[in-house]
């Protein structure tokens, strides 16, 4: 059975930072695309960051260009997200993803990943 584990979300103020960890178990998950999207109340899931078996491959929401870091490591199937100068538009709940996405484009769709974690809330006051 196939289990995706977030941690590390939490309470943070504005310009703070938050580093989400993401455990993946059940399978093998080679040459796998792993993911992290967000959904905050009434909205819909939205892509954040994406990563490349090889890790050669990243991909980002353009609004978190230039202050999240996606990150994996292979050898444990987990992957991670470091968050910096987190803004209040950045609070939802965060889920990773696990998929064999064939294209870019597709690798930033909800569509293209078939194991998802429960989610981590993260929060961040202004």
């Amino acid at each position: 059975q196939v289990q995706l584990v977030e941690s590390g979300g939490g309470l943070v103020q504005a310009g703070g930072s938050l580093r989400l960890s993401c455990g993946a178990s059940g399978r093998t998950f080679t040459g796998s695309t792993m993911g992290w999207f967000r959904q905050a109340p009434g909205k819909e899931r939205d892509f954040v960051a994406a990563i490349g078996w090889s890790s050669v491959s990243t991909y980002y929401a353009e609004s978190v260009k230039g202050r999240f870091t996606i990150s994996r490591e292979n050898a444990k199937s987990t992957v991670f997200l470091q968050m910096n100068s987190l803004k209040p538009e950045d609070a939802a709940v965060y889920y990773c993803a696990v998929g064999y996405p064939l294209t870019t484009a597709r690798a930033m769709s909800v569509r293209d990943y078939t194991y998802w974690g429960q989610g981590t809330q993260v929060t961040v006051s202004s």
